[in-house]
């Protein structure tokens, strides 16, 4: 998470505005008649922004205005699809800002980094996933949660250094191996909770995972549409 301090007017604008069209976009593709009217998804969701703002509290904030926190994103967007999941990490976004955590200028990058940008890699993945329909369920929960999580950290952290090196703040080190080799330590707890959720999930309540084809991972083996028994 990036200090509203540390960016530009014109580059906080720029941000907003971006995130603004995720955020309408998201909002049209919600279904929100079917939210009103599932109670179970209302509590979903409402139990997704709730963790993830404990998620993104437990943090470390340097004195630079930069905080490093672990994201969380992946888990969401497979819970909820990625519409509900925009809006989930706006809701949590805006709880931090009336705890005094985050500034409302910031919301707009912050929300690019660590909202829109982990859920265009998850969708991205579980996507790619689907379209060749494994039947293997731990390719699911390692293609679409481990791995995405593990990308996530990575990218979210390269593209916020990169925002700073733009705004002239931050300068990377001479030697960028030691820094890749720290960007890479970052990826495994990401990957870690992100999968453990994911595969809690998939063993305990599959049926609460947008993403996840219960009738191709769960099916019994004597119903397998290539067996010739059938």
């Amino acid at each position: 998470m990036i200090s509203e301090l540390l960016l530009s007017h014109s580059t906080l604008i720029v941000c907003w505005l971006l995130y603004a069209v995720l955020l309408g976009s998201a909002a049209w593709r919600t279904l929100w008649v079917e939210l009103i009217s599932d109670s179970r998804k209302q509590h979903l969701l409402f139990g997704t922004v709730f963790t993830l703002c404990l998620l993104w509290l437990v943090r470390r904030d340097f004195p630079s205005g930069v905080s490093f926190h672990f994201i969380g994103m992946t888990a969401v967007t497979l819970l909820l699809g990625w519409p509900l999941a925009v809006l989930a990490g706006l809701a949590a976004q805006l709880t931090l800002v009336i705890l005094g955590k985050q500034a409302l200028l910031a919301v707009g990058a912050n929300g690019l980094l660590l909202v829109a940008l982990p859920i265009l890699i998850a969708e991205l993945c579980a996507r790619a996933i689907e379209r060749r329909q494994p039947d293997n369920l731990f390719v699911y929960i390692f293609g679409s949660g481990f791995f995405p999580a593990a990308l996530t950290a990575i990218c979210c952290t390269l593209a916020g250094s990169l925002l700073l090196w733009f705004e002239g703040i931050y300068q990377f080190p001479p030697w960028l191996s030691e820094y890749f080799g720290m960007v890479f330590l970052v990826a495994f707890p990401e990957a870690f909770i992100n999968g453990m959720v994911i595969s809690a999930f998939v063993v305990f309540k599959p049926e609460w995972l947008e993403t996840f084809n219960r009738s191709r991972y769960l099916q019994a083996p004597w119903n397998h549409p290539d067996d010739p028994g059938d």
